[in-house]
């Protein structure tokens, strides 16, 4: 199985929706409708949010270290991440809905080079600072990516997994722009 597919699988796994059907709760229908952690913090409570956040941040690491693993070269672990993001914003356990892959995304990004994550976070505390719209801010980090990816990494590889990562992520925010 290729990197990438075995990223997707892994990113699809809906942690958060299934924290809330064991509490009896269809996160795909309440709250924000978002199966992710910041929805499953709202509704299922403090403690079983910062579990799927740090679930969904592990789901994506592991999917970097599988993906460089069954491979055995770095670029494997730049298509299993990217799998692991896509996989998450678009799980067919969930016919094809998913969450916003913030979680997924960082843990990506901080298995790939820490400084990628610490340079994402700074331009969305910068831009969020700046303008006041968190989901905007985290739609022009997203679309920043590939440019901070391939500032880093200085390849094409880089720059296409900048990409990968950040197409998901802004796409799953566009319905929030007015926020």
């Amino acid at each position: 199985m290729t990197p990438f597919l075995l990223g997707y699988f892994l990113g699809s796994l809906p942690v958060a929706y299934w924290f809330g059907a064991l509490r009896g709760k269809d996160l795909l229908k309440e709250g924000s409708g978002n199966p992710g952690a910041l929805n499953a913090f709202r509704l299922l409570g403090p403690v079983p949010g910062l579990l799927v956040l740090l679930l969904d941040l592990f789901k994506g690491a592991l999917a970097v270290a599988v993906g460089e693993g069954v491979s055995g070269s770095p670029l494997g672990g730049l298509l299993g991440g990217v799998g692991a993001v896509w996989g998450h914003a678009f799980s067919p356990w969930l016919l094809f809905r998913g969450g916003k892959a913030l979680a997924p995304g960082a843990g990506v990004l901080l298995a790939v080079d820490p400084r990628l994550l610490l340079w994402a976070l700074a331009l969305f505390a910068l831009l969020t600072a700046l303008f006041r719209r968190p989901y905007r801010a985290v739609f022009a980090v997203a679309l920043a990516m590939p440019l901070l990816a391939a500032m880093l990494g200085k390849t094409a590889a880089h720059l296409l997994f900048g990409l990968g990562v950040g197409l998901p992520v802004a796409f799953r925010h566009l319905k929030d722009w007015n926020r």
